[in-house]
């Protein structure tokens, strides 16, 4: 079997652009959980459904996997503060911030694009990464705007439209 050059994979999937998402929950233990996201997806209208992929090693991951609920929010692309704030494992990322809470109560980081507040639908092995699959049960189109992208490594936005 030849080497897999994982580093070379990496770059080769960031020519992919994404979009940027905060995911929230809440933390009977302390302050709610937060962290950034680029592997948002659509799965299904009916029922709504949603999916996102975070590392096995994730520090929050505990918590969101036993979350009753847990948010999704679409970053505009001015929001590179934010997305950066929380992509930290740990740390104070809430300093300075008070969490909005949505329909189902669950804490949301900013006026994003769009919301999605999900509840818990299933949990998939990804190799060193979960698929955690939510059915929406809540959501809003929060501002107007374009969105935040990550491509190759680094920030970027949409050109605006003609």
């Amino acid at each position: 079997m030849t080497m897999f050059d994982q580093r070379a994979f990496r770059s080769a999937l960031g020519c992919f652009p994404t979009g940027v998402t905060i995911v929230t929950a809440p933390n009977p233990g302390g302050d709610p959980i937060a962290m950034t996201v680029s592997s948002f997806n659509a799965v299904s209208l009916d029922p709504p459904l949603v999916l996102f992929s975070v590392k096995r090693s994730a520090f929050s991951l505990p918590v969101l996997l036993e979350a009753s609920h847990f948010a999704v929010s679409v970053l505009r692309g001015d929001q590179t503060e934010i997305s950066a704030r929380f992509a930290h494992a740990q740390g104070a990322k809430w300093a300075g911030l008070e969490p909005r809470f949505g329909a189902t109560g669950c804490p949301l980081a900013s006026q994003g694009l769009a919301t999605f507040e999900c509840e818990p639908h299933a949990v998939h092995d990804g190799g060193d990464h979960l698929i955690i699959i939510g059915r929406v049960v809540s959501f809003e189109v929060e501002a107007d705007g374009e969105p935040l992208i990550f491509f190759r490594g680094g920030y970027h936005s949409i050109a605006a439209r003609a």
